[in-house]
């Protein structure tokens, strides 16, 4: 029974042995875990820096070629090359206004008076209808007579605008 205690003794020191390199490798598994994670945030912090250098470069870049830009443009030039833009803008309004004005002396006529002139010689046309001999007719619908007031219908307008363009035409 000795050799059995002796066995089992020597069994449990191995057994403790085996257990403290478990322990000694797991550590060492996490040892190395740990230097990974230390590696890989090194890693995000350069791929950081290295973004941000390449951005302030940009700016910098852009600064230097804004003020470059500034430099070769000056404000007055600015303002003499936009008066030069309005002027040629204003010029080229009154050109399309005059070729977009009517030709001839129709273009002078007042409308206010061509008006009192149409509603004279209307007036004049119904007192000659008026004056005029009544034949014998078979008795039709009462002539219309136009009535005058101081907005004209659209038949009215309509009539003034024929009576307009053949008194332009004689």
């Amino acid at each position: 029974m000795a050799w059995f205690f002796f066995l089992r003794k020597l069994m449990n020191s191995a057994a403790i042995q085996c257990l403290k390199r478990k322990r000694l490798y797991e550590q060492q598994v996490e040892q190395l875990g740990n230097f990974q994670l230390r590696i890989h945030d090194q890693m995000i912090m350069l791929e950081g820096a290295k973004a941000t250098t390449e951005t302030v470069d940009a700016l910098r870049t852009g600064a230097s070629a804004m003020k470059a830009m500034h430099k070769s443009t000056n404000i007055d030039d600015v303002d003499k090359t936009m008066d030069e833009i309005n002027d040629n803008m204003e010029n080229m309004r009154q050109i399309q206004d005059l070729l977009s004005a009517p030709m001839g002396a129709a273009s002078d006529f007042d409308e206010d008076e061509l008006e009192a002139e149409l509603a004279d010689l209307e007036g004049e046309e119904l007192e000659a209808q008026l004056l005029a001999p009544t034949t014998s007719a078979p008795m039709t619908a009462p002539a219309r007579v136009p009535q005058q007031s101081s907005r004209p219908t659209a038949q009215s307008s309509k009539t003034e605008d024929d009576e307009l363009a053949a008194l332009q035409a004689e």
